[in-house]
């Protein structure tokens, strides 16, 4: 079910107003600096809202354009070209977000509201995730309690055990919650309070981590399978939000790009993975996802190089407002069932199961094509073209999660794990390093305040599951 989140929050804040009214003129004797408790489904709307906005946060300060989805209309961009940066927008975000998750959690438990705890420590999973794929060693067992303004930082792997520790938390307290008192409506801006639905999302979310350690020797191909068995059925669980205050966020970068402000850019890479240049053969899917150029093609802009043109003439290719993923109401997704069949497909090829991977590498590249609106027979020409063999191999796994996962923070996981072996994937011109990114800085806010704790990294030291 749809909501507004502007109901839910102008609810919210009109709870804390009254909150903080009521303190102020009855209670004049406590201290004015103490936080009134917030209303708990206040925070899980915010929290909710902001878990998917986190995706866009990482996404576009960061990631699309280190694997190519996005490039820089300006000559030698900072983020085009690898220079250090820290997105420390996203960092302030995730952590806003899992503030407000850490209260709820701590307020649920003591006012017994067990469907709020269990999604709380879903989407702190979630939020978590990005924190330590983007970041690495990161602050979290000392980070909330409001102690120290210098809390010490948590090793990845650390934090990959805590991931996993929440989900099944969350899976145990979700089958449990039955008899607590519900999410209000409109609260919940993933699935609005359904318990079946966030259960399946924690198993889906366990692949997923469960799958991000397969270049380790803790990577078991059969756990990540089980988890699959108990993930989505069906893209109608996908977890996503899809109700915004204005509009999808990649819609704003659109309808921006559209006014001048220039950005949403795709990649050369990108362009040319669809357009029939590096596979020889045309994805039904592009021409959903952005513009051709006045000369009627599709073109993307070389990463590092900027625009070609004078702006007299639309040369190349960017987010547009009619675009799947960039219309005003397009879903901003946390994770999908496309998503999770190609996890299904890589871990089935790494357990043995051939049949396997084929069935479910199939049913992500449909489900992707379908969700944009790409008919069942352009579907089935596209994989009787692309893949005339019929057992699919690694490289195609990848090809196709590529594609299906578009603008998704999550594709810089693949990139990592597959080594950037993507078929004529090249450096950006001028690129400040001689080999790709593999992870962000550390933001000023941290390195100004806590730089006894901050571990000392370059963009090239590979997380642990990166090996």
């Amino acid at each position: 079910m749809k909501q507004t989140i502007l109901s839910s929050l102008i609810s919210a804040g009109v709870v804390l107003l009254m909150t903080a009214c009521g303190a102020d003129y009855l209670n004049v004797n406590d201290n004015p600096n103490v936080a009134t408790r917030p209303p708990l489904d206040g925070l899980l709307a915010s929290a909710s809202y902001n878990t998917a906005q986190n995706q866009f946060r990482v996404s576009n300060g960061h990631s699309a354009y280190y694997v190519q989805y996005l490039a820089s209309p300006n000559e030698g961009n900072t983020t085009d070209t690898y220079l250090e940066i820290s997105n420390g927008t996203a960092w302030s975000e995730l952590y806003d977000a899992m503030t407000d998750l850490d209260d709820l959690i701590r307020f649920g438990q003591e006012d017994g509201l067990g469907r709020h705890v269990a999604i709380a420590k879903v989407l702190m999973a979630v939020n978590l995730g990005l924190v330590v794929d983007n970041w690495g060693d990161a602050p979290y067992s000392d980070a909330f309690s409001g102690e120290t303004l210098r809390p010490t930082y948590d090793s990845a792997e650390e934090l990959y055990a805590t991931i996993f520790r929440l989900l099944d938390e969350a899976g145990a307290e979700l089958s449990a919650a039955g008899d607590a008192p519900a999410v209000r409506e409109g609260s919940d801006f993933v699935y609005n309070g359904d318990l079946d639905a966030w259960s399946r999302a924690v198993a889906s979310l366990r692949a997923r981590y469960l799958n991000h350690l397969s270049e380790t020797s803790a990577y078991d191909p059969t756990a990540v399978l089980a988890a699959v068995d108990a993930g989505f059925t069906g893209p109608e669980q996908d977890a996503s939000v899809t109700s915004f205050t204005v509009r999808n966020p990649w819609a704003q970068v659109a309808e921006n790009n559209a006014n001048l402000l220039l950005g949403g850019w795709l990649s050369e890479q990108f362009i040319d993975a669809l357009n029939g240049t590096t596979y020889g053969v045309e994805d039904p899917r592009l021409p959903l996802l952005t513009n051709r150029n006045d000369d009627g093609e599709f073109v993307g802009t070389p990463n590092g190089a900027g625009r070609q043109g004078d702006g007299t003439k639309t040369l190349e290719s960017y987010l547009v407002l009619e675009g799947a993923f960039s219309m005003e109401s397009s879903p901003l997704n946390i994770i999908t069932f496309a998503e999770l069949k190609f996890i299904e497909a890589e871990a089935a090829l790494a357990a043995g199961d051939q049949e396997r991977a084929n069935e479910a590498f199939a049913t992500g590249v449909r489900t992707s094509m379908a969700q944009i609106g790409v008919d069942d027979q352009s579907a089935d020409q596209y994989l009787d073209q692309a893949y005339p063999d019929d057992d699919v191999s690694r490289d195609d796994i990848f090809r196709e999660k590529y594609v299906a996962l578009f603008l998704s923070p999550e594709t810089w996981v693949d990139a990592r794990r597959y080594d950037y072996a993507y078929a004529d994937f090249e450096l950006a011109e001028n690129a400040a390093l001689n080999t790709f990114p593999v992870r962000i800085q550390y933001p000023n806010t941290e390195t100004d305040r806590n730089a006894v704790n901050v571990p000392i990294v370059t963009m090239t030291d590979p997380l642990f599951w990166d090996q």
